[in-house]
């Protein structure tokens, strides 16, 4: 008798558990975060997002959206302006984040990561960089390879010895196959490549990681600037409130890697 009521008292109180933890979980709000984002020359900013690309194993959380437009992305969250240079996101979602910031003159400055290529591989950190040897011998590759593009640009390359991840820009800006539905069309997009040391030699991983990819008007195009910058990738978000401050870049300047304004059909960059 004493084994049946000891039994009995485990099952109500293993029952009262379980209620205790559904209705923990129905009332308890989720946790969100909240980041602020200051920044140094930014008068002319129109608008600060973010988007959460990849998941902790560098899958995508999302495909490329074929309708992107350059001058309006898809985002998953939006900052509130609240002060000259300042700007807020609330309630987000605790992961990490690219941060997206649109400017007048037809500006845009974007973070990103290296996310991994290979299931087997991990993310490379926002600073890595790769040694004069290896930088040469993985750019002249891309440079022999036949692409569809006739703009193939490395923009960044980050690595050790056994790997070299490189952020690529592609661009076909002169007639292409999407000339019979929209005259002048250009096509810009984004990727990780990536090369890995095999047998004495770097070797080509034929898997990429798509950022990108906006069809446009070659001559809209050609008036953007699209820069990229790894200090703006990877933001961590959590529960708690945090701040960034993060300097504007400007155009003329240089220093960032991207797509400039192109003047004339000869290529010719002002």
């Amino acid at each position: 008798m004493q084994s049946l009521l000891g039994e009995m008292m485990i099952r109500q109180t293993m029952v009262r558990l379980s209620v205790t933890q559904i209705l923990c979980c129905l009332t308890w709000p989720a946790v969100a975060g909240q980041l602020t984002v200051d920044l140094v020359r930014g008068g002319k900013v129109t608008a600060v997002a973010a988007v959460a690309r990849w998941d902790k194993d560098g899958n995508p959380h999302h495909a490329p959206d074929p309708k992107a437009k350059i001058g309006d992305p898809a985002v998953d969250a939006r900052a509130a302006r609240v002060a000259d240079g300042r700007w807020v996101f609330k309630d987000l979602t605790p992961g990490k984040y690219d941060l997206v910031i649109l400017g007048k003159d037809r500006l845009r400055v974007e973070g990103f990561q290296y996310a991994p290529v290979r299931d087997d591989d991990r993310f490379l950190p926002r600073d890595a960089s790769v040694d004069e040897e290896t930088r040469d011998a993985v750019l002249a590759q891309i440079r022999q390879s036949p692409h569809y593009e006739n703009r193939v640009e490395p923009l960044y390359l980050g690595g050790d010895d056994k790997t070299c991840r490189v952020l690529m820009m592609l661009v076909r800006d002169k007639p292409t196959s999407f000339e019979a539905d929209s005259r002048g069309a250009a096509t810009i997009r984004h990727e990780v490549w990536q090369f890995t040391w095999n047998y004495g030699g770097w070797q080509k991983e034929r898997r990429t990681k798509v950022l990108d990819r906006v069809l446009l008007p070659r001559d809209e195009l050609r008036r953007w600037t699209w820069l990229w910058d790894p200090a703006i990738g990877g933001i961590e978000v959590g529960a708690r409130p945090s701040t960034i401050r993060y300097e504007m870049p400007q155009p003329s300047e240089k220093r960032l890697k991207g797509l400039y304004p192109i003047r004339g059909e000869s290529g010719a960059t002002p």
